[in-house]
């Protein structure tokens, strides 16, 4: 099976790379001169063409991924699904809830698959997260923190949360297995009077947990992780280490503090590609026709939850 790559920019460059290795890499679309040019230079005899509708009507080219500028998404991605191709979409899906709804409902009624680009949940330390969660190991969850902070790019056109803070939205909403019911949102502005630097994130659950998340691009340490606070205990997941460790800290029912040390539940294997990963599982959901795991309808409360957040 051969995909098509749409977009070879700043993270497409890592998606060309990562289907090249995996041997998938068809053709590549890819409008700038420049990263055309880039394209023959690392790797001769790849077949790139200026137009995305260039791979219409190719059946040798089943499905494309697309990472293009987030506000073209919605239009590329629909063309594709029209044109009888699979797609997967980097995040954010869209810009707007309405976009993204249309796109899982024009998928659904062509019956093609719609994956979104939600990298968090292809990493195994979160689907350990997951999984230890919904055993009930930590008993009740009280409240979820979710941070990704450090001295980053400034954005001129979106705020600290949708630039950095999407991956971990996607990451809280699956994790916790369903949308939130209410969303609040804070921020502050420094560097540029429109434009939030650092921001606050709070979503609440049916029933009652509250997940925080904190992004800033305006911080002093690279700070990237989650950690989960409930009645048996506290999880820390280290991103950077891609590690799970159980703190044995609690409150008792007579309300006194309990410390017994803590435990590394789980540690990734050193050379896990988690874009290796999230690729092939494209691939098989176009193979399968399954559902993905970060589907066009996760896009879609992925999105809600961002658009709530603007209001």
């Amino acid at each position: 099976m051969k995909i098509a790559a749409i977009g070879s920019g700043a993270w497409g460059k890592n998606i060309v790379r990562t289907l090249h290795s995996m041997g998938a890499l068809g053709v590549v679309a890819e409008a700038a001169p420049a990263l055309r040019e880039q394209l023959a230079t690392d790797y001769p005899g790849l077949e790139v063409v200026t137009n995305y509708g260039d791979l219409f009507g190719r059946d040798d080219i089943a499905a494309v991924t697309i990472a293009t500028p987030a506000p073209t998404h919605h239009a590329i991605a629909k063309a594709c699904l029209i044109a009888g191709k699979d797609v997967f979409v980097e995040k954010p899906m869209t810009l707007t809830a309405a976009e993204s709804e249309d796109l899982v409902e024009t998928a659904a009624k062509l019956g093609r698959v719609l994956m979104v680009g939600h990298l968090l949940l292809y990493k195994p330390a979160v689907e350990f997260l997951k999984n230890y969660l919904a055993s009930g190991a930590l008993g009740r969850v009280f409240t979820l923190h979710q941070e990704r902070m450090k001295l980053g790019k400034a954005r001129a056109v979106e705020n600290a949360l949708w630039s950095l803070g999407v991956h971990d939205v996607a990451a809280l909403l699956y994790i916790a297995g369903e949308a939130p019911v209410s969303v609040a949102f804070s921020g502050h502005r420094g560097l540029q009077s429109n434009i939030e630097d650092d921001t606050y994130l709070h979503m609440t659950f049916a029933d009652g947990r509250i997940a925080h998340l904190h992004n800033s691009w305006l911080w002093p340490e690279d700070r990237r992780g989650l950690k989960v606070i409930g009645e048996r205990g506290m999880i820390v997941y280290d991103e950077k280490a891609e590690t799970v460790t159980l703190v044995k800290k609690r409150v008792d029912e007579k309300l006194n503090n309990v410390d017994e040390g803590a435990e590394l539940l789980f540690e990734a294997p050193k050379d896990f590609q988690a874009l290796t990963a999230e690729m092939q599982h494209f691939m098989d959901c176009v193979q399968s026709r399954q559902q993905p795991r970060s589907c066009g309808r996760n896009g879609l409360e992925v999105v809600r939850v961002l658009e709530q957040a603007a209001y």
